[in-house]
């Protein structure tokens, strides 16, 4: 009798030798069921890229606004074209099946969502400057517009981690904007890159590259423009 084991499969790895010819055969990449991937699933669904940018969006055009209520205008308007839009394409492309999941874990199918971002943040920023928007916002948007294009043409060959770029850059604009005492946040950074790693979707090496990168764009770009 044999025993089922205690794992679930997230997806088949390619490996050489066994098998005639030594040719390459499929195994198993197994990730083990428990509380730590349950807390890995949830800190991913938190962090991600749509909900950090879109309070992230949010928060600038509050405090950059001479009013609230101009604030939250400006906000809700660039979360419409930087979030908006791109996401609403992602979510469509997942129930008709182009797309296996909301995060677009799969490396070859990230180029047309993301090429669809980059249009909307074009238009989006367009739009802004047109109607007067706060520089903050501003730099922002032309932060996320670079941040797009490099990852447009990164994730052409390799799968690097949005989630990291997006936390990592957030906490660069958000110490920027109210002070580096928010470096005390910075451990978040390290949880977001723990459960990539975890639910087996980014490699170490993935990760901090996305963390670096996104860091790096955020401090050069909104630094220099906001």
């Amino acid at each position: 009798m044999t025993h089922p084991v205690p794992a679930v499969c997230r997806r088949q790895a390619r490996t050489g030798g066994g098998g005639v010819g030594g040719g390459a055969r499929l195994r198993p990449v197994v990730t083990r069921p428990g509380p730590g991937l349950r807390i890995a699933r949830l800190v991913t669904e938190v962090s991600a890229p749509a909900v950090l940018v879109s309070l992230l969006i949010v928060t600038v055009s509050w405090h950059s606004a001479r009013r609230p209520g101009q604030g939250l205008i400006w906000g809700l308007l660039a979360t419409l074209f930087v979030i908006g839009i791109p996401f609403a394409y992602v979510v469509g492309g997942v129930r008709r099946g182009r797309l296996t999941d909301h995060h677009v874990g799969r490396r070859e199918q990230r180029r047309a969502p993301l090429l669809v971002g980059l249009a909307s943040v074009t238009a989006g920023l367009a739009l802004l400057v047109v109607l007067g928007a706060p520089r903050p916002v501003l730099a922002l948007a032309v932060a996320g517009l670079v941040g797009l294009v490099v990852t447009v043409s990164v994730s052409h060959w390799w799968k690097m981690s949005i989630h990291s770029a997006v936390a990592a850059g957030t906490l660069v604009i958000l110490m920027l904007t109210f002070g580096t005492r928010l470096i005390v946040a910075a451990p978040l950074l390290v949880l977001v890159g723990w459960s990539r790693v975890r639910l087996r979707d980014h490699t170490v090496a993935q990760v901090l590259a996305g963390g670096v990168l996104g860091a790096l764009i955020a401090a050069v770009v909104f630094g220099a423009l906001r």
